[in-house]
């Protein structure tokens, strides 16, 4: 039996019993490795964790709760027109090799651009000759970092008293506001903690990429 009577019995497979299809493409995401990842000869360990990056940004708001987040049947209900056509076809962006992320940055619009690039498809096809009938962005950023602005932007209106007196007028009092930024800042101190933690055990690693 060949590779492709395999595929075919397994798309078919999932055309009757699935709701929602995610496309990941060995053949896509070994050539993501090789061109982003700087990784001559990509192993499976290689293209798992991949993959597992994007089935966890997928999953993310199924596991954290949050006033935007979204779960699978939303996903089926926005990004699914018709019954049978469930498959959704992912990008990753950005993937950058070890050896670049300190130094390579990317703005906001260059990431979402990436994203519709066919080398940042996780499945080997050229989008551009198709049509969208459906979309759904998610960004992930730096938690520290957001706290951190938010922080900054308090300490400016804060050292002015800017607002106060509606919220003492509202029946708050005025020490609340030093607790929320002493949590704010403790929370701040958490991520960036695991963030360093998180760097040290990769310098620690035996060397394989990604």
């Amino acid at each position: 039996m060949s590779q492709y009577t395999l595929e075919v019995d397994f798309v078919v497979s999932l055309l009757e019993h699935t709701d929602v299809a995610v496309l990941l493409d060995n053949e896509a995401i070994y050539d993501i490795c090789r061109r982003s990842l700087d990784i001559e000869r990509p192993t499976y360990i290689n293209l798992n964790r991949l993959v597992s990056q994007v089935i966890s940004s997928l999953t993310a708001s199924l596991r954290f709760d949050g006033a935007l987040n979204v779960d699978v049947i939303e996903f089926q209900t926005n990004l699914v027109p018709y019954l049978r056509i469930h498959f959704m076809l992912s990008s990753y962006t950005p993937v950058i090799s070890a050896k670049k992320v300190y130094y390579e940055q990317l703005s906001v619009d260059e990431i979402t651009n990436n994203a519709f690039e066919p080398s940042s498809m996780m499945a080997k096809c050229d989008s551009c000759h198709g049509k969208y009938m459906a979309c759904c962005l998610m960004y992930r950023a730096s938690a520290a970092e957001v706290f951190s602005r938010i922080d900054h932007k308090f300490d400016l209106m804060y050292s002015k008293r800017a607002f106060v007196h509606w919220y003492v007028g509202e029946g708050m009092e005025e020490g609340e506001f030093s607790e929320a930024h002493e949590d704010l800042a403790y929370l701040e101190k958490d991520y960036e903690e695991v963030g360093a933690e998180s760097a040290k055990g990769k310098d620690g690693d035996d060397g394989d990429e990604y």
